[in-house]
């Protein structure tokens, strides 16, 4: 019981401070940006990476795009730099998934760490916070929509898996996934983008029902590619800074690498209405 209560407080205070952060866009890019450099340090440690450099680079990018996204006059630049750090940000990530499928380790050789770290994991930072100011305009909507399917996926999954789930989804990385889990949480987040999309009046129903099936569908990568890593590493969780979860890398390891992915359909979309 009191281990639950642990769980519950620190868990009750991440979201009152994400929720808290998105009342004005500076305490979103500050929140935001300290939660990547926390992560960095969990991940950094999972990938016995002893340097200084990613923390360079990660401050470099976050803080040029943070400029872009909410100073830059210049459209046409902005959209080009964010479109290579897109399409560079889904190639390494989609290179991961490759590495879950194929290879019994992820192949972890000196540049691929800080590649790495930068694509996949500054990046899923910087996602967030253009997400939260979508068309230069601060829409901290948005990415709390992201975050409540993250929420409904997990919560779903974990309470179907562990009253129906018969199926290993991949048993060699996370024993406790299965596909029975998978599908209620993709199951949940559908239903659940009706009501975001009704109370947040952001995008439509449709648009929100897309979101959920890519937040589930990557979000589940995300999740398990930070497990393999951490089992690579022979770690049970990420960090402590969490009482009772772990890291907090193990709570945003979905979102991160969800985000660039939300970001790709907001963009697609923003060209096709």
């Amino acid at each position: 019981m009191k281990e639950l209560a642990i769980r519950a407080f620190s868990g009750a205070i991440y979201v009152a401070l994400l929720i808290g952060s998105l009342y004005s866009q500076m305490s979103t890019v500050v929140l935001i940006g300290l939660f990547g450099f926390i992560c960095l340090t969990e991940f950094s440690r999972l990938i016995n990476l002893k340097s200084i450099a990613q923390y360079l680079i990660y401050f470099i990018i976050y803080v040029s795009f943070w400029y872009i996204c909410v100073y830059s006059s210049n459209s046409i630049i902005a959209d080009e730099a964010i479109e290579i750090l897109l399409v560079i940000t889904v190639f390494v990530n989609l290179i991961l998934i490759k590495d879950l499928f194929t290879s019994r380790k992820i192949p972890l050789f000196k540049y691929k760490r800080h590649i790495v770290t930068a694509f996949y994991l500054s990046s899923g930072f910087v996602f967030m916070l253009l997400v939260a100011n979508f068309k230069s305009e601060f829409t901290p909507l948005l990415l709390l929509g992201g975050f409540m399917l993250v929420w409904i996926n997990d919560s779903a999954a974990y309470l179907v898996g562990k009253n129906f789930g018969k199926q290993k989804l991949f048993p060699s990385i996370s024993p406790k996934k299965t596909v029975e889990g998978f599908l209620g949480g993709l199951f949940f987040a559908c239903i659940s983008s009706y009501f975001i999309a009704f109370y947040t009046d952001t995008l439509g129903f449709t648009s929100w029902l897309i979101l959920a099936i890519i937040v589930s569908v990557f979000g589940t990568f995300g999740d398990l590619i930070e497990s393999k890593f951490k089992r690579q590493a022979g770690a049970k969780d990420s960090g402590t800074i969490m009482p009772g979860h772990g890291g907090l890398l193990d709570r945003l390891d979905s979102i991160i690498f969800a985000a660039p992915f939300i970001y790709l359909f907001l963009r697609i979309l923003k060209y096709v209405s």
